[in-house]
């Protein structure tokens, strides 16, 4: 009897701490934001941010002066309020005086500080240190000089009047670092970051994983006084395959997919964009519009003689659907690009663009034969794998007008590198905005940009477009500014350098667990206010 007793009381105890186990695994879970990444992170410091996953990991881990919000309005930051001067040249910022960096051996045992406006004249002289060539110095290219007046005053002077500067002072190239860090010949701080953000470095394993963990002494709080963030960790893998990706989250072992790949866009949505029946209990849909524009270029001082022609390319322009091209190809995730390079939600968005009229561009294309006695153009078109279903789309629809397009597929590397240096006359890209204002996409056509120098990949050149380029600078009037942006996506739709597909659309996939994780244009990942029940 005893022996039976016993072994009852064994299996009892086994399945009580089971019980227990679980119960602390699952409440540790509630805990732990999970996403996978398909590419690389290529560094956690902030001077090198220059790509998606490095950008959404350093939005966790660093502040600014100045951030965003969902709407894109700059609000503060570490920066708890600013002045500009009446010629806008002059910026003062004044500083909070309770932000932390995290705690980390650099400032002495398991020891921290506040941040100091000395802090950030550091940062930002190590952004344009030329010996650590850090991708983020061009923010600083109108700046004529900065310093710290005291612990709580950072004053930043310009060159010249610049109304969107301070849009670029919100991306994560101004983020604030301890000089600390860099003062220790054997510190690695690409691997080990240490920062002032809502969560901060635990674990990185490169393409295998990387944690962060709550930081304990994060300045921002709630609506209700409760210090962010709520979740205590954020775990991120590193899958290469998208689908594969995306098989982990259909399992629940991620909380979060960003985007829509075609490998698995009609499993989850339905051909008008709605989530498919099977997926409606378990998953939400987050969207909301992206400040990219996916367009096809024109290498303008290229060896094809025929995309030199403005006759082709406005064909080329008015020779396809854009809105059945975004329907059957993109499950209606995105807008027709029909107004111009610049994209809706940013101030001077309404050019005139290309809309489809099969007679139109079959009239360009039947005078540019007959006046040049080419009647067999090669145009010869370049893209990558991931856009071959809309190149050959183009393609069918560009036949029927009368000319022949070759689709030529390239790695992505490969084809943003012959972009960027003229290999290629005829090439698909995108433009997605560094910081929320329209110069951005208009820069792309300003002649001084030329690649691969500067982002004007078409080699675009206008005196007039210069000219209100140039005037914008100095225009300081909002809507006079934009009414100038109108002016300038005017010109280039006009002479047509590029073919603008359509306007993205963000789109995030959460478990039905999940709330907090908003959606913004600039398709920022912002974990501060995620909770997971």
């Amino acid at each position: 009897m005893k022996s039976i007793i016993y072994y009852i009381s064994i299996c009892c105890l086994i399945l009580f701490f089971s019980s227990c186990t679980k119960t602390s695994t699952e409440n540790r879970d509630n805990l732990v934001f999970r996403y996978n990444e398909n590419a690389a992170v290529n560094s956690l410091d902030p001077a090198f941010a220059k790509i998606r996953p490095s950008i959404w990991v350093c939005n966790q881990l660093f502040n600014g002066l100045v951030q965003l919000d969902d709407s894109l309005n700059i609000k503060p930051d570490i920066a708890k309020s600013w002045t500009i001067s009446p010629d806008g040249k002059t910026y003062t910022f004044a500083l909070r005086n309770d932000v932390y960096f995290h705690k980390n051996i650099i400032f002495g045992k398991d020891s921290t500080r506040t941040v100091k406006a000395s802090d950030f004249e550091y940062s930002l002289n190590r952004l344009l240190n030329e010996d650590i060539a850090a991708p983020g110095r061009w923010i600083l290219q109108n700046v004529e000089k900065f310093h710290a007046v005291n612990d709580t005053v950072f004053e930043l002077q310009l060159n010249k009047t610049f109304p969107a500067f301070l849009g670029l002072l919100t991306m994560k190239y101004a983020s604030v670092v301890p000089r600390e860090a860099f003062d220790r010949k054997d510190y690695d701080f690409r691997s080990n970051p240490v920062g002032t953000g809502p969560f901060q470095f635990k674990i990185w394993e490169e393409n295998v994983k990387l944690v962060l963990r709550k930081n304990p002494l994060y300045y921002e709080k709630d609506e209700q006084g409760i210090q962010l963030p709520y979740m205590e960790a954020v775990a991120v893998t590193f899958l290469p395959d998208k689908q594969s990706g995306f098989l982990q989250f259909v399992q629940g072992k991620l909380d979060f997919v960003s985007g829509l790949d075609p490998s698995y866009k009609d499993e989850i949505l339905t051909p008008k964009g709605e989530l498919q029946p099977k997926y409606r209990k378990d998953v939400r849909m987050i969207t909301g519009p992206y400040l990219n524009t996916e367009y096809m270029g024109f290498r303008l001082d290229g060896a094809d003689k025929a995309v030199k022609d403005k006759r082709i390319r406005q064909a080329l322009n008015y020779g396809f659907d854009r809105a059945k091209m975004i329907l059957f190809l993109r499950n209606g995730m995105g807008t027709a690009a029909t107004s111009g390079m610049i994209p809706t939600g940013l101030g001077g968005f309404g050019a005139k663009g290309y809309i489809f009229d099969s007679a139109k561009a079959k009239e360009l294309v039947a005078d540019y034969k007959k006046q040049t006695g080419d009647y067999k153009p090669k145009i010869q078109m370049s893209t990558s794998a991931s856009y071959l279903d809309i190149a050959e789309y183009l393609q069918r629809e560009w036949q029927k007008i009368g000319l022949d397009v070759q689709v030529d597929v390239n790695p992505p590397s490969t084809l943003t590198q012959s972009i960027s240096t003229g290999k290629v006359s005829f090439f698909k890209a995108s433009w997605i905005a560094d910081y929320p204002d329209a110069e951005n996409y208009l820069s792309l056509f300003y002649s001084k940009n030329f690649s691969p120098g500067g982002p004007n990949y078409t080699h675009f050149k206008n005196d007039k477009f210069d000219k209100l380029y140039e005037q914008s600078f100095f225009e300081t009037d909002d809507k006079k500014r934009q009414e100038l942006y109108k002016q300038m996506d005017a010109i280039v739709m006009e002479e047509a350098p590029v073919i603008p597909l359509f306007y993205d659309k963000a789109s995030r996939f959460t478990r039905s667990n999940i709330s907090g994780l908003g959606i913004n244009p600039l398709n920022l990942l912002v974990l501060k206010r995620v909770k997971k029940e």
